[in-house]
């Protein structure tokens, strides 16, 4: 056996973690690695087996009680030979004390509830070319990278569980990426945005206070693809929401389990009809 050391990922190696997660079918955005590693550029750790990276899994932290992992991923030549789960500890230490969330695969699951996750929700995914229908015509879509940072990020803590502005700050301008506000009557009533992925493109998130602002924001988000597909997940908690993306064609494709090791946060559920993304919550 040779020598297996975890180390915290630098920027460039953010690179190996999309580069697996899309090997591994999860189709991450083309220009997450900046936004990602800046959420907490602690919280990415690679495992390297004499010197070659083999594990990775993220632990990024949000404020002081708030905490998500995502990322973990071993090697096929490596699974079962306790290498994932060194580095699953790692990433718990990282955390340690915090509310922790993920969204787990099916075949995971398991496992993660005999570490003490839970299951709060579903995510199901769903993609494809949305159809064409208009939405009341007093909803005013408008780059979110027009507005004072601080409105879109105040009304992003509706819900989410814990402060995220140096991702979000990024994540509303990076490259490829198209973030929208929605207005009504001059207030904010939602948020979303959409990135270029391996294939097609990723709406996440999408935050409406009603299901016509959530159909504006989609039909925005999905023009600025030109036709390409797009995929949100969507919580099936969120009954609304499964009832819009069906209603406009799309199709479910893949699912997996939203889980806390501790109680369900006090979020906004009815007014999220598409997470952010399933690495980082």
């Amino acid at each position: 056996m040779g020598e297996y050391e975890i180390t915290t990922a630098g920027i460039r190696e953010m690179t190996i973690f999309l580069r697996w997660a899309e090997d591994e079918g999860w189709n991450p955005g083309r220009g997450d690695r900046l936004p990602f590693h800046a959420a907490d550029p602690h919280g990415f750790l690679l495992g390297k087996l004499d010197a070659e990276p083999v594990t990775c899994v993220s632990a990024v932290r949000y404020g002081a009680r708030y905490g998500f992992i995502g990322f973990y991923i071993a090697k096929p030549p490596v699974r079962g030979q306790g290498y994932g789960i060194q580095a699953w500890r790692a990433a718990m230490k990282h955390l340690e004390g915090r509310n922790v969330g993920l969204d787990g695969v099916v075949e995971q699951q398991d496992n993660y509830r005999r570490s003490g996750f839970r299951t709060a929700w579903n995510h199901v995914r769903y993609a494809g070319v949305p159809h064409a229908e208009e939405p009341p015509g007093d909803i005013t879509l408008v780059d979110a990278g027009t507005v004072p940072f601080g409105t879109p990020a105040s009304y992003d803590r509706r819900f989410f569980p814990g402060p995220r502005d140096a991702f979000l700050s990024l994540w509303v301008a990076a490259p490829g990426h198209t973030a929208l506000v929605a207005l009504r009557d001059g207030e904010l009533r939602g948020f979303g945005a959409v990135r270029p992925a391996g294939t097609g493109a990723r709406v996440g998130p999408l935050h409406a206070a009603s299901d016509d602002v959530a159909l504006a924001l989609l039909n925005g988000l999905s023009a600025a693809q030109q036709g390409e597909p797009v995929a949100l997940d969507v919580p099936d908690a969120n009954g609304a929401a499964i009832r819009l993306v069906e209603r406009l064609g799309l199709e479910p494709n893949f699912e997996c389990a939203r889980m806390y090791t501790g109680g369900v946060p006090e979020i906004d559920l009815p007014g999220i009809y598409a997470a952010t993304t399933i690495e980082l919550g």
